[in-house]
């Protein structure tokens, strides 16, 4: 009798096999984009990150993490990325927001995107550019360079970073087929980048150790100490980053 694969069993032998890939195709690229962000941060920088739609779950993985970086700060978009191919509403987003959190020249963007296409990442990307900022893309190249750009620029997300880092997805993020359905189901840009954004920050600690900076990083609130730990890092950080303690 011949036995099946479960479509769960697939999705979790292909997600394993893309986090090792992952890892692999991006070591380069997490050491030049952590050097540089340890080097920002050891100058009182901040790590900005910006994500529309589903990519907003990964601009919150890395702020506010206990084992992770006081520093990090995302720009919040109220309206949950369904504004995101409209030109301008990027652009006014990070106007707003390098305002309101006092973003300075030699602070670094993380600005994630899937398809990397649509205006609302891309213009977070011009605006921190012209603002002085280094800019670290996580998207899909394999779909990026798939599509056409949604903005007048014409540009797609990859090509602002000075850093990219490829979540190594399909195009269309879905990865399985479903016997009997049409459609290909199993996203894994949200698994894949998820293990980006905590490599970087390990690359970021690992590089300020070595440049001998205490990394400020956060502990549990819920460790005997953790909250006097972190409201005393915080404090430093109060008007700059968008979630203080």
């Amino acid at each position: 009798m011949l036995l099946t694969m479960s479509l769960a069993r697939k999705f979790y032998d292909t997600s394993l096999a893309l986090q090792a890939s992952v890892y692999e195709l991006n070591q380069a690229t997490l050491k030049a984009a952590g050097q540089r962000i340890a080097e920002s941060l050891a100058a009182d920088g901040v790590l900005h990150t910006f994500g529309s739609g589903h990519s907003q779950i990964l601009a919150n993985e890395i702020e506010r993490r206990a084992g992770g970086l006081v520093p990090v700060s995302s720009i919040n978009d109220p309206a949950d990325g369904w504004p995101e191919q409209i030109v301008g509403y990027g652009a006014r987003l990070f106007q707003r927001y390098a305002y309101q959190y006092a973003v300075q020249a030699g602070d670094v963007v993380l600005v994630i995107s899937n398809s990397g296409r649509n205006a609302s990442p891309i213009e977070v990307a011009l605006e921190a550019k012209a603002a002085g900022l280094d800019v670290v893309v996580l998207t899909s190249l394999d779909m990026s360079k798939g599509t056409s750009s949604r903005h007048v620029s014409g540009k797609k997300l990859y090509q602002l970073g000075d850093y990219v880092l490829d979540n190594g997805g399909v195009p269309g993020d879905a990865a399985l087929d479903a016997p009997g359905f049409e459609y290909k189901v199993g996203p894994t840009s949200t698994m894949s980048g998820a293990l980006l954004l905590n490599l970087l920050s390990m690359e970021i600690i690992e590089n300020l150790i070595a440049m001998g900076v205490t990394p400020p990083t956060y502990v549990s609130q819920n460790a005997d100490g953790g909250a006097a730990h972190n409201e005393a890092l915080a404090a430093k950080y109060r008007h700059r980053i968008r979630k203080p303690i």
